[in-house]
């Protein structure tokens, strides 16, 4: 298979027999050309060479049958919305719609409206009734990108539409029955949003059922080199010039920036590249890098490979080993002071929503604070 059919191919249903084809692959997953003629470029190609990217790959695959609601969270520029489609075209409503809605996109006035439609009269301008785009995406996928964004009354919407499996048009009583699986995206930390009461903590548990962190370009430095040659690939066929190769040196510049803007700053690198470059290489002077970060040191020649970045839950688990093996002391009572201490700071000194993000009552939270002097008991 050429490299073409494959892209064009990729997001297509496939057989059993070429079920695991396009993830085996090392080249650039694109949507057909079809679905991505409206999208920038950034949003229709993604490399998994990295490892940190074949981990995400390996849970898209698995995660992405189930009917399970979604959560991706990623700066932005990372490319969360081409995941919301890899897990949209893996998935069992892979033959029914896939509706992007911007929650940030809209008013607070018109996102209901926009969500879940209206009927003629419902307010000034409505000439006519509409379909939201809940009723658009049924039997298929609605992705709502930037989803902290979302007004608090309308989270308390949405949450009953994903609790009831039906909307309610503004302007009617009238409740109708979708099918549709939601994946949310957002750049934001959304439990530290919980926390200070400007997104729902239930529904925030009901759209984070499966959780999706995207990785930043800096942190998967391998896909770097390739997904600018399939920039380089897609540009220079658009602006009729022949084969482009990258210098070495320009190749270095790249693989050292720390691309701030990630994905999207990448593309734009290589576009204007493409626009200035002599002959039929890029050199590292046509590159127009961001001066929002510094250079990566280059590794010395015979440097060992780093380990892998490890997860909070892992780095905890690795302290509390630490810890075990001291000498002496009351364990629990260290870890369980930690934790209380930890996470009243965490939330400003508000013993209701560290309770909550504990799972704990205000009462138990108070006592054990007060028993570890964190805060004085009433006299």
């Amino acid at each position: 298979m050429t490299a073409r059919a494959f892209i064009d191919e990729s997001f297509r249903p496939l057989d059993d027999a070429a079920q695991d084809l396009p993830w085996q692959s090392a080249r650039p997953l694109a949507l057909p050309p079809q679905r991505a003629r409206s999208q920038p470029q950034r949003a229709t190609a993604h490399v998994f060479e990295d490892p940190v990217s074949i981990a995400l790959r390996e849970r898209i695959r698995l995660i992405a049958p189930s009917e399970a609601n979604v959560l991706i969270v990623g700066e932005t520029g990372t490319g969360k919305e081409l995941i919301a489609r890899h897990v949209h075209t893996l998935s069992a409503r892979a033959q029914g719609p896939f509706v992007a809605v911007n929650c940030g996109a809209f008013s607070e006035q018109l996102i209901e409206s926009e969500l879940f439609g209206h009927e003629k009269g419902a307010f000034t301008g409505a000439f006519t009734a509409k379909a939201g785009w809940f009723e658009a995406a049924s039997g298929g996928t609605l992705f709502l990108d930037e989803i902290g964004d979302l007004p608090l009354a309308s989270q308390v919407k949405l949450l009953r539409v994903l609790q009831e499996r039906e909307v309610v048009r503004l302007g009617s009583r009238r409740s109708i029955a979708i099918d549709v699986r939601v994946v949310a995206a957002t750049n934001v930390r959304l439990q530290q949003a919980v926390a200070s009461g400007q997104f729902r903590e239930d529904l925030f548990y009901r759209l984070n059922v499966v959780h999706l962190a995207v990785p930043t370009l800096r942190e998967r430095p391998g896909d770097i080199l390739p997904l600018a040659r399939h920039f380089i690939e897609h540009y220079r066929q658009r602006l009729g010039y022949g084969p482009v190769r990258l210098e070495p040196g320009a190749e270095d510049r790249l693989a050292r920036h720390e691309w701030p803007g990630n994905i999207r700053e990448l593309e734009n690198v290589i576009h204007h590249a493409l626009l200035i470059h002599r002959a039929d290489r890029i050199g590292a002077q046509d590159l127009h890098l961001s001066a929002l970060s510094a250079p990566r040191e280059a590794p010395p020649p015979e440097a060992t490979p780093q380990p892998a970045a490890r997860t909070p839950l892992e780095a905890l688990e690795d302290a509390l080993q630490g810890l075990l093996q001291q000498p002496g002391g009351t364990r629990f009572e260290t870890i369980e002071e930690a934790v209380m201490r930890t996470t009243f700071r965490f939330c400003h000194n508000n013993q209701v929503q560290a309770a909550r993000l504990l799972g704990i009552s205000r009462n138990v939270m108070r006592a054990r604070l007060i028993k570890f002097g964190e805060i004085a008991a009433l006299r």
